[in-house]
């Protein structure tokens, strides 16, 4: 049994115009030790996914299908509060998306590290959750004598790395990490990476990483899910969906990032615009930007089939159909 299964997940939000269908019948599995990237355009919904796992949906957000089985539970039905108490941090720990300014201006780190484990932890004193803190800073890379510093005396990829150690602080099983290099330049965002990949491996970890880099997912992960307007395109394992990609979302994607090992190739952009997900297209969601679109990409919406093991894709090109 998977760590995490999702399971036709559909999540929608309510706005003034309707509902804007966000995530529509999304299935993939985590498992454990394993390091999952979530690719795709800004917008296709790997937020909201993110968001669906630990039910930290905004007002407007519900899930309307489907389900998160985590360790055999299903996290959509579990109680709020069971999940405040036994998942979230406990189990499962989010880093959001700009994450090193999330940190509170006016507290020192250390105490804002201590909040989250006195939280789930309530038996552990404020002594010995601050020396937990000092030998997380040791594990994330820094100087636990600066655990008393403010978040205005780290530079940005310190507080990122003090990020990190929040999410690590009550031991999980599976952490989520929403952008982790967004706003480092590429010298930092490097060494945070290999952070996380270090930490993966010698803690075990299991990881989803969600990004619209690929380079970023072939340096952590060993599997890929390519999302598309709210909907999984195609998975894989890491050497799989770059050698053989099959949908020509996934194509396009790779051809738009340069390579450093194969022969020099020109990089080439995906036409048009990603659909408005108040009202999508009919069919295939990618079709009205596919050169390969056949008459059924209109009528009917492909599902995911697996063509080896492992390896799920939703093409009529490749389900045989025409």
């Amino acid at each position: 049994m998977a760590l995490l299964e999702i399971k036709e997940l559909t999540t929608y939000y309510e706005t003034m115009r309707g509902y804007v269908k966000a995530v529509e019948k999304a299935s993939f599995n985590v498992e454990k030790g394993e390091g999952v990237g979530l690719a795709g355009e800004s917008g296709c919904g790997k937020t909201t996914v993110a968001l669906s796992i630990l039910r930290l949906l905004p007002p407007n957000g519900k899930i309307m299908h489907g389900q998160i089985l985590y360790k055999g539970k299903d996290l959509v039905r579990m109680d709020e509060k069971t999940l405040r108490k036994k998942i979230r941090w406990k189990e499962i720990s989010l880093i959001f998306q700009g994450a090193m300014n999330a940190l509170n201006p006016v507290y020192k780190i250390s105490d804002q590290i201590i909040e989250a484990i006195r939280t789930h932890e309530p038996n552990i004193n404020k002594r010995e959750a601050k020396e937990r803190v000092k030998k997380l800073f040791e594990l994330v890379g820094i100087d636990p004598s600066r655990v008393d510093n403010y978040p205005h005396e780290f530079s940005g990829g310190m507080r990122q790395r003090a990020m990190i150690a929040m999410a690590l602080a009550c031991n999980p099983s599976l952490v989520i990490a929403d952008e982790p290099g967004t706003a480092l330049d590429v010298i930092v965002q490097a060494q945070v990476l290999k952070l996380m990949r270090d930490l993966k491996e010698k803690l075990n970890l299991s990881l989803i990483l969600i990004t619209h880099d690929l380079s970023i997912i072939s340096e952590v992960c060993e599997k890929m899910v390519v999302m598309y307007a709210g909907q999984v395109v195609e998975a894989g394992d890491i050497i799989t969906m770059f050698k053989k990609p099959l949908h020509p979302y996934t194509q396009g994607l790779i051809r738009a990032f340069p390579s450093i090992k194969e022969k020099k190739r020109k990089m080439s952009s995906i036409p048009g615009m990603p659909p408005d997900l108040l009202n999508p297209p009919s069919g295939c969601r990618f079709r009205l930007r596919c050169k390969y679109a056949m008459d059924i990409c209109e009528r009917e919406a492909p599902q995911l089939i697996e063509v080896s093991k492992g390896h799920v894709v939703a093409c009529h090109l490749v389900g045989g159909k025409k």
